[in-house]
């Protein structure tokens, strides 16, 4: 019998195409993923992955090995899941994935709160921009500023998050509007709606600065560095900002809550989807959805 460890690392590497992906997505080093993948090679006598300069690519048996593999590992986290589903006592832990925006400025202070309720739960959040599996358990539940399409998951729209163009009262005081310089993104958020929103607003005015988080953009537009796209919920209350009237198109980032419907009805993970749902309903700035969802 092989050792599944070896089979899990395999999976990584078929999922991202590379041994350095797989070992950042696994949380090891480069070493050890190659160690594995070599491991399960021998123990099943078989080349599974072709090494390529700057890819992984799976020989024909490692393709039909991976759709086996691939099967086990669903049923694997279907026996996690459904473990989970039955405890009845408001206890364990639940892992939650959230924008980073949303973590830092919006939950996170909410957390004592919580444990106080909660106080058997041990919420695990994690900020992460991009999407993760549900059915791989990367997350029991997750929010999300696009509509998640995994099968298996049960999605709710919690309300909109409205964005405003903001800037220190001096900056916007010292500067006409002809004369505004944006802080955007950087290159590898160009592809976001709120950076092309940004951009279609500045209209060929400069971009003074470029900066990956909203975290960020939301210091350099306290420092004076220029003007920012943030969340209402967040520039409408950061002191020494001001709301700046700006032509163009209004704009907002749906909200989604989403949790794999095996764990839908777990009591510790409906406290914290309950919890969730409270803190964008109770939040100033952000717009909620009416009651059919929508």
């Amino acid at each position: 019998m092989f050792d599944w460890e070896n089979m899990r690392h395999f999976l990584a590497v078929a999922r991202v195409g590379t041994l350095s992906g797989a070992a950042r997505a696994m949380g090891v080093d480069h070493a050890t993923v190659s160690r594995r993948l070599a491991a399960l090679e021998a123990e099943l006598q078989v080349v599974l992955v072709e090494r390529l300069p700057r890819a992984c690519r799976l020989t024909p048996m490692g393709v039909k090995i991976h759709r086996q593999a691939t099967a086990m590992e669903a049923a694997a986290f279907a026996v996690e899941r459904g473990a989970l589903a039955s405890q009845t006592p408001l206890a364990g832990t639940v892992t939650l994935s959230a924008p980073p925006v949303l973590v830092a400025h919006l939950l996170a202070k909410r957390l004592a709160a919580f444990r106080d309720e909660y106080p058997d739960i041990q919420l695990s959040t994690s900020a992460q921009p991009q999407q993760v599996s549900l059915s791989r358990r990367e997350a029991d539940v997750a929010l999300r500023l696009v509509r998640p399409k995994e099968a298996g998951s049960v999605v709710r729209k919690l309300g909109e998050m409205p964005f405003a163009l903001y800037a220190s009262a001096g900056y916007a005081a010292r500067h006409a509007p002809t004369d505004w310089s944006f802080i955007a993104y950087d290159a590898q958020f160009a592809d976001m709606p709120q950076q092309r929103w940004l951009l279609q607003i500045a209209a060929g005015r400069s971009v003074g600065c470029a900066l990956s988080d909203i975290s960020g953009h939301l210091s350099a537009a306290l420092a004076g560095a220029g003007v920012a796209g943030l969340p209402r919920f967040l520039g409408d209350h950061a002191p020494g900002l001001i709301r700046l009237e700006h032509d163009g198109p209004a704009f907002s980032r749906d909200v989604w809550l989403v949790v794999h419907r095996d764990l839908r009805r777990a009591a510790p993970v409906r406290a914290v989807m309950d919890f969730v749902a409270n803190v964008v309903s109770q939040t100033p700035g952000l717009a909620q959805a009416d009651a059919s969802g929508n």
